[in-house]
């Protein structure tokens, strides 16, 4: 069986790319690798996600699950400088580049964690939970994903969620509504859903 971008430590052969992308009206350069998500381009679905997302209106940090190279949580981080922002990813490849691109793009308010989903910050909380989640490791680790982003969350927090009608949009919202007050799709496009989830 390949391995996966969410494999913890990818094997395959490291052959870094780099990427230069306007995101929210400011210019970022990432390095990515092979054995990362999306390593030819910022996906569109995670572009979609950093252009719709809204500053919670609670205070309290923010936490990008499934961080990868770091494109949603370093540009959101660089917008939101008053706020902490904890990046996470299981593979180790995805959370040292994350570090690296924070560094060479001079934003400094943030943690890179090596995390299984959450679980390296479930003793913390949060005023909004930001994923791209990891369609192809199955429903259960995507589900998991929006479980532990509801127990994390300070109450009127808010989780944004991008993820494609074909690859479980519905389903993914028939489970956000069994935990949250409201569930919203803020915006559908080319087949992404953007879900936003208050607590």
């Amino acid at each position: 069986m390949g391995e996966h971008y969410y494999t913890k430590n990818p094997s395959v052969k490291s052959d870094r790319n780099r990427i230069a992308e306007e995101l929210r009206g400011s210019r970022f350069q990432f390095t990515t690798d092979s054995g990362v998500f999306s390593k030819k381009e910022i996906d569109f679905g995670s572009k979609l996600l950093i252009e719709t997302f809204e500053e919670p209106e609670i205070e309290g940090d923010i936490v990008d699950v499934g961080c990868g190279y770091g494109p949603i949580g370093i540009s959101l981080a660089s917008e939101f400088s008053n706020r902490r922002f904890y990046l996470l990813d299981v593979n180790e490849r995805a959370t040292e580049l994350a570090m690296n691109n924070a560094i060479k793009n001079g934003v400094n308010n943030l943690n890179v964690m090596a995390s299984d989903q959450l679980s390296a910050v479930k003793d913390k909380t949060f005023a909004s939970v930001v994923t791209n989640p990891p369609i192809r490791a199955g429903k259960q680790v995507v589900h998991g994903i929006l479980e532990e982003a509801h127990h994390v969350l300070e109450k009127g927090g808010t989780l944004w969620v991008v993820i494609q009608k074909k690859q479980g949009a519905p389903s993914a919202i028939n489970k956000l509504e069994e935990m949250f007050q409201h569930v919203e799709t803020v915006v559908k496009k080319k087949g992404y859903y953007i879900l936003k989830a208050v607590k």
